[in-house]
């Protein structure tokens, strides 16, 4: 482990200093609230949320959902212009909870202005342990605005971001979240100005810019950027290619860092934040784990199906049909006995289902599957030609340009608020 550094930057108040924590790295899909709550569960020390851009924070409504106790930033649709927005379904833009993560959360910002960056940071700032703010995400969705990876080329004004929230006085710690440049001098001089800023932490991604996540990361520049921060008394915490906890305090020891973040491990399996020297827990039991905390926080269905996915081996018998499923009560209903989870579960299934409105997508599914079920046990098949004659009838053989495509404004809004948070 690192020595103590000869002058510490001061936590603040409400605060959390990032020295000898494995933690949860900010994930878009995988970093949502039963992810972090599981990975908490495990031992995780601190969590990242996913990266919430300001543009979609400003504007929110902070409110305590009743039904579940969870503290939710919501916002109405932009569609459905024609309706009175009282009748429609708030987007929730981030969800946290105040007791089981108070103390242990981290909201990542994705910004590339001072000002926004501070006014987004206001609202969330009595709720959460830091900001963090994202310079190392190589995404189009985040550079094409500047934000994330695309702040390393702008350096001045990731310096004046920084600068700003420290200067605003949030109660809270400043971290910032960084890709290693092209060269070790690049690197080291990047580092020297940010850690001049007066933040608490950085977090070092060892790949950088146009590396993809299956490129081995590059572990030569970390005693390095550690050197530099722990002059400055600013913590340093690593990330690429750690798989759990014993590997995440091997490697603090090796490179003289001050935590560890894992992301890709952690998605897959978060029991990977238990004590050193554990063996992971059986699938059966985290995604057990999982369900029941994303039923009791309402997680959006569709990420709910996406860290399943993740989590169960794709070699698992009925792994497509479980796949297949639509809503919450059909999945919970074909996993009742293998994974123990009780009728009380599936009972409160439906009942999100029914607040989602996804029982009657489950509905619609099935009644469309019934004539065709009834076709194939009768004989009566649809051959290729005559689909193909459909086809053509309707005019589905021609290929439509991406630009004449027809846009579906619930779908692309969906869309952009998965990528905010």
């Amino acid at each position: 482990m690192p020595t103590a550094a000869s002058a510490t930057v001061l936590i603040p108040p409400r605060g959390v200093d990032y020295r000898g924590k494995v933690v949860l790295a900010p994930m878009v899909r995988s970093g949502e609230l039963p992810s972090r709550l599981l990975a908490l569960h495990y031992g995780a020390d601190l969590v990242w949320g996913p990266e919430t851009v300001d543009r979609a924070l400003i504007g929110t409504t902070r409110r305590t959902n009743p039904r579940t106790g969870m503290l939710e930033w919501t916002r109405a649709p932009s569609h459905n212009h024609n309706k009175p927005a009282s009748s429609l379904a708030e987007n929730v833009i981030y969800r946290l909870d105040p007791a089981r993560e108070a103390g242990r959360l981290v909201f990542q910002l994705g910004t590339a202005d001072p000002a926004r960056a501070v006014a987004a940071a206001r609202l969330v700032a009595g709720d959460v342990a830091g900001i963090d703010v994202n310079a190392g995400c190589p995404k189009p969705f985040s550079t094409s605005g500047g934000m994330g990876a695309a702040l390393l080329q702008t350096p001045d004004r990731l310096v004046a971001i920084l600068e700003a929230l420290v200067a605003a006085e949030l109660g809270i710690g400043i971290s910032v979240k960084i890709r290693l440049l092209e060269t070790r001098e690049q690197t080291e001089v990047l580092v020297r100005r940010l850690v001049r800023t007066g933040i608490t932490g950085l977090t070092v991604h060892c790949r950088t810019t146009p590396m993809r996540p299956r490129e081995p990361a590059i572990r030569g520049q970390l005693a390095m950027v550690a050197g530099v921060c722990r002059e400055a008394g600013v913590a340093c915490v690593m990330n690429g290619d750690v798989a759990g906890r014993t590997q995440a305090q091997a490697l603090m020891a090796e490179h003289g860092v001050d935590g560890a973040m894992i992301a890709t491990a952690a998605e897959k399996n978060p029991s990977c934040f238990a004590a050193a020297g554990g063996k992971l827990a059986p699938w059966e039991e985290v995604v057990a784990l999982y369900l029941r905390f994303a039923i009791e926080v309402e997680n959006k269905w569709g990420n709910t199906k996406f860290m399943i996915q993740q989590m169960i081996p794709g070699k698992t018998p009925g792994f497509q049909e479980l796949m297949a499923c639509k809503s919450y009560a059909p999945l919970i209903g074909k996993l009742v006995e293998k994974l123990g989870l009780g009728e009380e579960l599936l009972g409160r299934a439906r009942a999100v289902d029914a607040l989602m409105g996804l029982d009657q997508l489950e509905s619609k599914a099935q009644e469309k599957k019934a004539p065709e079920k009834k076709r194939k046990m009768s004989g009566e098949e649809v051959s290729p030609t005559k689909k193909k004659m459909a086809k053509k009838t309707l005019g589905l053989s021609k290929t439509i340009p991406y630009d004449e495509h027809p846009i579906n404004p619930k779908l692309i809004e969906e869309i952009g608020m998965a990528m905010q948070g």
